[in-house]
């Protein structure tokens, strides 16, 4: 991963709220009180100060708010305060208890980050967890955060925009190909196409925003053995490999494909920068397993940097100061680096031109 030292910049991070009945308030607090030890690049939450008031009788949980009117303001007040632009509607949130009224101020969090990124008042956005379930009352007509920020960047004028999810920590960065569907259609959705497609955003947006010039990438097989010539199912001989094929023509470091049982110790770590697994749990149970705490939720294929925890709103624990802001906290510094390394390849672009 690259150094989290660096100069920091001008334009803050834009966090949003997430689901207030989750723990996201909870995490944020954590994080900010952390912000020096942890070196994070300046951020904002889009959200409410009552929220943070409630948090206020858990120990440990009473920081200084600075209601803000614009992100700039945010760089000013940082070191000393939670910087917080305040959404326009109150948040009646009771932790641990999910409410869909409270699903239009979650949304407008996200799309109004989106909007700041675009207008150049936030270098990035970092998205606190959310229940899509709850936000269906609200009109939310997208699987996930993935699908709605995809086309929130259609106001780039990117109306093709395909995001790709990657899970990123120091240990391992892993895609999976296919994501929330059943493990029995896995097989009907795979095609060299998407293999291709995928392939190459994530070659790209590894050098634009993780510095790597020519980013190795190992592809998992479908079946065990990787297919074992055949023997044991020919998606391999018939989709991957002349996926892998066409793509190292193009000039990509790609390779595979490879049996998913031996790909993740650490020996055969050391060989690749970034794997793509066939289906969510070959991509998403050795991350989670090396890096539980840790990994961060990265959208390659955005026209902005956005990470997120790699955790979910646990109602369970919200609201009794037990949640841990690892995950959050990474997300924000990998928010900082990748948008910094990107200004660093934006720079040596203009000067080639």
């Amino acid at each position: 991963m690259p150094s989290s030292q660096f100069q920091q910049p001008e334009i803050p991070i834009a966090l949003t709220m997430g689901d207030p009945a989750g723990i996201g308030t909870e995490i944020t607090v954590l994080a900010w009180k952390q912000r020096q030890h942890q070196g994070l690049t300046p951020f904002f939450v889009l959200s409410r100060k009552s929220l943070f008031r409630k948090l206020a009788s858990l120990d440990g949980f009473e920081i200084p708010l600075a209601l803000i009117s614009s992100p700039a303001q945010a760089i000013e007040v940082f070191s000393q305060a939670l910087p917080i632009l305040e959404l326009p509607e109150e948040v009646l949130a009771m932790a641990g208890k999910p409410d869909p009224s409270n699903g239009a101020m979650t949304i407008f969090s996200i799309s109004q980050a989106v909007d700041l990124v675009k207008k150049g008042e936030a270098v990035s956005v970092v998205t606190n967890p959310i229940n899509k379930h709850v936000l269906y009352d609200a009109g939310f007509e997208f699987p996930g955060h993935t699908e709605y920020l995809a086309k929130l960047s259609e106001q780039w004028g990117q109306p093709s925009v395909r995001p790709v999810m990657m899970l990123a920590s120091k240990q391992l960065r892993t895609v999976p190909l296919t994501i929330h569907i059943p493990l029995a259609k896995v097989a009907d959705h795979l095609t060299s196409a998407l293999i291709e497609e995928t392939a190459r955003i994530i070659s790209n947006d590894m050098t634009r925003y993780f510095g790597l010039k020519s980013p190795r990438i190992a592809v998992a097989g479908l079946n065990p053995h990787a297919g074992e010539n055949g023997a044991m199912g020919t998606a391999e001989i018939d989709i991957i490999e002349p996926a892998i094929s066409a793509l190292k023509a193009e000039g990509l470091n790609i390779s595979g494909p490879y049996p998913a049982d031996t790909l993740f110790h650490a020996a055969a770590r050391e060989t690749y920068d970034v794997v793509i697994g066939m289906y969510h749990d070959q991509a998403l149970i050795p991350i989670k397993t090396l890096s539980f705490d840790e990994g961060v939720n990265t959208t390659l294929g955005l026209p902005f940097v956005r990470t997120s925890p790699d955790h979910g709103t646990a109602y369970d624990i919200a609201g009794k100061g037990l949640a841990r802001p690892t995950s959050l906290i990474e997300a924000l510094k990998l928010a900082g680096q990748m948008s910094h390394q990107s200004q660093i390849y934006d720079q040596v672009a203009e000067s080639r031109e």
